[in-house]
């Protein structure tokens, strides 16, 4: 198979596929590395399809429903509350779409994760572990955002009050 062949190989596989698919796995499937398939996703993003590469892998950018409300929240915690956070949202209605810091040097980096389920903050927090990973919040000494998608403006409050009272919630340090 050639470099076009496989690579519409692989956009067949991600617009088919329902969740994330890792390098690894479609390397295994289409019998290049591992290097090859983030190339070739490089290449069909900068032709404009609309992947995204999440903690679990590559899938095509999931759209919002109409009538979803969005909105950033502000959050600093430990490693140790990370499950907390993420929990707090999903079991409160919320989808977690991602994570951005602001670092000093490259600016504003972003995240997608994508989680909604208890399984999914499960899967990430297992991950984390597994991996010894570090999250990108650490560059900011804990202090990052999230974009939240929730069915209405109601529950993203919901999501914000629980995350104050469990002390995620980031808010302007006292003077």
């Amino acid at each position: 198979m050639d470099a076009p062949e496989r690579r519409e190989a692989l956009k067949s596989a991600i617009l088919t596929r329902t969740g994330p698919l890792s390098a690894s796995e479609l390397a295994g499937e289409l019998g290049v590395s591992r290097q090859v398939i983030v190339g070739d996703i490089a290449l069909l993003r900068a032709a404009g399809l609309g992947i995204i590469a999440t903690a679990r892998g590559y899938m095509i950018a999931p759209s919002s429903p109409a009538g979803r409300f969005s909105a950033k929240l502000a959050c600093r915690h430990s490693l140790e509350q990370t499950e907390n956070e993420l929990s707090a949202i999903v079991e409160l209605g919320g989808e977690v779409v991602d994570v951005v810091v602001a670092h000093y040097l490259y600016g504003e980096i972003t995240g997608g994760l994508n989680i909604s389920t208890r399984e999914g903050v499960r899967d990430f927090v297992r991950r984390v572990r597994v991996h010894e990973t570090r999250l990108l919040s650490e560059l900011t000494d804990g202090v990052h955002l999230h974009t939240v998608s929730c069915p209405d403006k109601n529950t993203f409050d919901l999501i914000s009050a629980k995350l104050l009272e469990l002390g995620i919630l980031y808010r302007d340090p006292a003077p």
